[in-house]
């Protein structure tokens, strides 16, 4: 029988292989509100304000691989602490006339929009969860409407000063190759599947969240797998609540022949559409 995963479960990091590092830099500081905490070489590496710990880190290529249909990242997806600060950071990325999309889904509002080099970004604040759609099964039931923008930006406060303390990663969502056999592969991981959105994209999470993995394959299915010299994502870290956790993890992946590897207290693996995965604690 599968562990699942503990509640407190969360992602901590993703990693990102980019093209132009000065302008990938100031994009996702200027436009989106992270700090620099600093610039080691060809990778720089940015948190939230008032954090000393990186949610996302910035690698410059020597002549990358540019390809778009394959497997990789949808978007990374950054969770806000409130409807304010959603506000703060819908008013912002208008003035500054950024291409964006919103939506509600529900149990969350959210903003979309790219990267100077493609890759997606989500901004979202949660709803409470008394107002999640949650099925006895266990299914969270999300919708993608139209978002109130206005009632948004009448949240804020004009007050933007970068990302707001607290923030950090919600969620990723990933382009796959093949959605059944994602679903095995993150299960035996110890997620569950939570949504199952029209038989292209299926979202998983640990313990009642409505997703901490989504998975499309609306790039198409069977696509080619991400390449090792390939820009976009290069892997993204779970934070586990403890050791146990972790040992458990380790238990799971021994029994279900799923090939790992531990260094210094950080666990690395690979999915079935060539994603690298790491697991800390």
């Amino acid at each position: 029988m599968v562990t699942k995963l503990p509640q407190e479960t969360i992602v901590k990091q993703v990693k990102l292989k980019v093209q132009n590092l000065k302008v990938m830099t100031d994009f996702y500081t200027k436009m989106i509100g992270l700090v620099l905490q600093k610039k080691e070489g060809n990778t720089t590496f940015l948190g939230t304000q008032e954090s000393s710990e990186p949610i996302l880190i910035l690698e410059e290529l020597v002549d990358p691989v540019v390809k778009n249909n394959t497997t990789g990242l949808y978007h990374t997806a950054f969770l806000l602490p409130s409807r304010k600060d959603l506000g703060n950071s819908l008013l912002w990325l208008l003035q500054n006339n950024i291409e964006i999309g919103a939506a509600d889904h529900g149990y969350s509002e959210a903003i979309y929009l790219s990267d100077p080099e493609g890759n997606g970004i989500e901004i979202y604040r949660d709803k409470p969860m008394i107002d999640w759609d949650i099925r006895e099964d266990g299914e969270i039931i999300g919708v993608t409407e139209e978002l109130d923008g206005d009632s948004v930006v009448a949240e804020a406060d004009g007050q933007w000063l970068g990302m707001a303390p607290g923030s950090r990663i919600g969620h990723v969502h990933l382009q796959v190759a093949d959605l059944e056999e994602t679903e095995t592969f993150y299960e035996q991981l110890g997620f569950s599947l939570k949504s199952n959105f029209g038989r292209r994209a299926k979202f998983f999470a640990a313990g009642e969240y409505h997703h901490h993995i989504g998975t499309n394959t609306w790039n198409g299915e069977h696509v080619a797998l991400i390449g090792e010299n390939q820009l976009g994502l290069a892997w993204y870290t779970f934070q586990l609540p403890s050791k146990e956790a972790f040992e458990s993890l380790v238990k799971q992946l021994n029994e279900t022949s799923i090939e790992y590897v531990i260094k210094e207290q950080q666990l690395t693996l690979q999915d079935p559409n060539a994603m690298q995965i790491k697991f800390e604690y």
